[in-house]
């Protein structure tokens, strides 16, 4: 390939791709290129049909039967299967339901739960400044609560700060603003090798990158559907405990549906073997039902090398939107926060500019290049126009005409017309 590729060099890439076929199970709007599959995943062809069907068939004629007949009530287990393939767990060991932010609270709950009975004299949660704010926030809740202090530190400085007083690790696998991309498994033995569990938010990574919950040695992870998953807007997430940990101890939100023997109706709670006990409340079963159409993509990929050639196209995507911005946008302020190192970054792309980057960023979404923004801190955290390449449904042509538009914004300066620094309410 040339220096600077062609578009047509990208366009035989497309031709070439084992992959391609996997593209006509989405719905993606005509003239759009989509590189927003981080914040919010295309929609699956098969998901209108299969969602009307358990709107008008199973809810609409067979009412509450379909709990039974439709297999609403184990319907958190089979989708929390589906993502086990893709996360690098076993049958059994993940369960789909609630939120991200909530099924966070549960597993660090336990997590310090565990801690306190280990290790007494340990008072510390330690995560990354610049991680997800929900899981900060939510951190930040249990230590007030729990009397434990939360230590925010840069990546650079994380190994040093697994200290002794240190009771649980909590990380996103793949950083929400830069694509960088923890080695789960390197820290998490670190970690160990000071008494320290560890929590992996997979929002950024699962269904982008491969994981290995297993091998890795983790001991809690929470994830997504929504993003990478494709489970449509607000999609149900998902928990994985490791087995050793599961039956150790009550998870805080011990709703019926964790219990186990829910139809019971006994007014003591008796949590339920296994993954099962990390469900509260009754489950979303129209959101999940779009989920399980979502998960589908990756059954298709098994057979066409699975996650590990997902992997190898979204490394040769992020690459050469990487390549691009360097040759052709050199000169027009941009820097790329995305470590340049293969194994250091996830599926996306962030550029950083001191100036105009919201601006920028509604001006390509005019031109039907989506990407989204995220606001830096004024000092050492610039902002952010990030770009999610989802090897699913992205093309190389796509990545080639991304960057097109970009230069064409840039050197027309269409980007400073007001109407673009608008802000929205969702950036």
């Amino acid at each position: 390939m040339n220096l600077t590729p062609t578009l047509q060099d990208c366009e035989l890439l497309d031709l070439q791709d084992p992959l391609r076929s996997l593209r006509q199970q989405f719905d993606l709007p005509p003239g759009v290129i989509y590189l927003d599959g981080n914040s919010l995943g295309v929609l699956p062809k098969t998901v209108p049909a299969r969602v009307a069907h358990a709107v008008t068939h199973e809810w609409g004629t067979d009412l509450i039967k379909s709990w039974n007949s439709a297999g609403w009530f184990n319907l958190p287990q089979r989708v929390g299967d589906k993502i086990a393939r893709v996360i690098g767990a076993q049958p059994g060991e993940v369960i789909a339901a609630d939120s991200t932010s909530i099924n966070l609270f549960k597993v660090l709950a336990a997590a310090l739960h565990i801690a306190k009975a280990d290790h007494p004299h340990k008072t510390k949660i330690v995560s990354e400044r610049s991680n997800f704010p929900t899981d900060l926030y939510i951190a930040e809740a249990l230590c007030k609560e729990r009397g434990y202090s939360l230590q925010l530190v840069e990546a650079e400085d994380l190994v040093a700060a697994l200290q002794a007083d240190v009771a649980v690790l909590m990380l996103t696998h793949v950083n929400y603003r830069t694509g960088a991309m923890h080695n789960m498994q390197a820290i998490t033995a670190i970690a160990h090798a000071q008494g320290i569990l560890t929590v992996w938010d997979l929002a950024h990574s699962a269904g982008a990158v491969p994981v290995d919950l297993k091998g890795s040695g983790a001991d809690f992870a929470v994830g997504c559907g929504y993003k990478y998953l494709n489970g449509g807007p607000g999609a149900p997430a998902f928990v994985w405990v490791r087995p050793q940990h599961t039956d150790r101890f009550w998870q805080p939100l011990a709703g019926w549906w964790g219990h186990a023997a829910p139809f019971a109706f006994t007014p003591d709670y008796q949590p339920a073997q296994g993954i099962t006990r990390y469900q509260c409340g009754t489950q979303p079963i129209l959101s999940l039902t779009a989920l399980d159409c979502g998960l589908d993509a990756f059954l298709a990929a098994e057979v066409l090398g699975g996650m590990a050639a997902l992997r190898q196209k979204s490394l040769a995507l992020t690459g050469l939107f990487m390549q691009l911005v360097r040759t052709r946008l050199h000169g027009h302020g941009f820097g790329i926060a995305t470590p340049a190192e293969e194994a250091l970054r996830g599926s996306q792309v962030s550029l950083t500019r001191t100036e105009g980057a919201y601006a920028i960023v509604q001006a390509l979404i005019a031109r039907g290049v989506i990407g989204d923004f995220r606001a830096g801190d004024g000092g050492q955290h610039p902002d952010i126009l990030r770009f999610g390449f989802t090897p699913l449904y992205v093309g190389y042509a796509d990545v080639w005409q991304a960057a097109e538009h970009l230069c064409q914004v840039m050197q027309s300066g269409e980007w400073q017309d007001a109407r673009f620094a608008q802000k929205n309410a969702v950036t």
